[in-house]
């Protein structure tokens, strides 16, 4: 595998990915604040993916794709890097970034029995039991968010769009399991796959009659820049490496830890304050985190050093 990030170890891409997006959740408040959820989305990905694409000519990388290969990256990029951030973009608006959070936490089960619907992945009792045990952890760090939302239309869309952010999600991390396969060049694959997300948002704006103009708030510059090049170049190549090592289900417990983490963020930020049932929530994710991914994770050594 080419590219900087599959020369880290395991560990290292598993950290960065989790660092980096605990911090995202906070960054897409600034967006959201100044332009529409499809207009920050498609700008976001769009200056990502063709930050991508001059980094992979620079390195020398084969841009050029067939049209068979051209429709496998836009079925990835599609899911990965438009449909599902335009929900969690969407989300944000209605419900606390929290329970947009615990949605997350979902993931991976959602990716592991998506892996096992479509190519028969096994999944044992350690794979469930650990799943169970970081729903429910992340479900205790947020339930003081829970209580503070009063039922109603702004609950339920916010609901719907977060159970629609991981449906999606699944669907764009399961494909990039499989284009992974067709031995498609890492950096490219990667620039293409945001260029087609960034354009499908482009497409819902201008049909949508959106306004194109862009805001003079620094803050909302800093945060695109942070987001296109840390939270989706940076992020995502050590996201998707570490799936190609340890398969989409265990890969996703980074969006189980994510929210552990943000947890800091909120406090440093925005004035979050944990309780006794945070802690013990913190507990039970990083418990259900470990029993999923160190199974694979020591597998992946023995690997390397055999």
């Amino acid at each position: 595998m080419a590219g900087g990030t599959h020369r880290l170890p395991t560990w290292q891409l598993f950290v960065v990915a989790v660092v980096i997006w605990s911090t995202t959740w906070h960054a897409i408040l600034y967006q959201l604040a100044h332009t529409t959820p499809e207009f920050g989305v498609a700008l976001r990905f769009g200056l990502a993916g063709a930050l991508v694409l001059v980094f992979a000519a620079w390195r020398g990388d084969r841009l050029r794709c067939t049209p068979r290969e051209h429709a496998l990256l836009a079925l990835q990029g599609v899911f990965m890097y438009s449909l599902s951030y335009l929900c969690v973009y969407h989300a944000e608006k209605h419900v606390p970034s929290g329970l947009v959070a615990v949605g997350y936490s979902a993931s991976p089960l959602v990716n592991g029995v998506g892996a096992w619907l479509l190519w028969r992945t096994p999944i044992n009792a350690r794979f469930l039991i650990g799943g169970a045990l970081c729903v429910f952890g992340v479900t205790l760090i947020f339930w003081p968010e829970f209580a503070r939302v009063a039922h109603g239309d702004r609950m339920t869309l916010g609901a719907a769009f977060t159970v629609g952010a991981v449906l999606l999600s699944s669907v764009g991390n399961l494909a990039a399991t499989r284009n992974a396969t067709h031995q498609l060049p890492f950096w490219p694959a990667l620039g293409w796959g945001m260029v087609y997300g960034a354009a499908l948002s482009f497409i819902v704006v201008v049909a949508d009659g959106q306004p194109l103009t862009l805001p003079s708030a620094a803050a909302w510059w800093l945060s695109l820049a942070y987001l296109a090049v840390a939270g989706s170049v940076i992020a995502f190549a050590c996201f998707l490496a570490l799936q190609q090592r340890v398969g989409p289900g265990a890969a996703s417990t980074v969006g189980v830890m994510t929210p552990v983490l943000a947890l800091v963020v909120s406090a440093l930020f925005e004035g979050f304050r944990p309780v006794a049932l945070t802690w013990l929530g913190v507990v039970l994710a990083v418990a259900g985190n470990a029993l999923i991914l160190a199974p694979r994770l020591r597998t992946v050594s023995a690997r390397a050093a055999g």
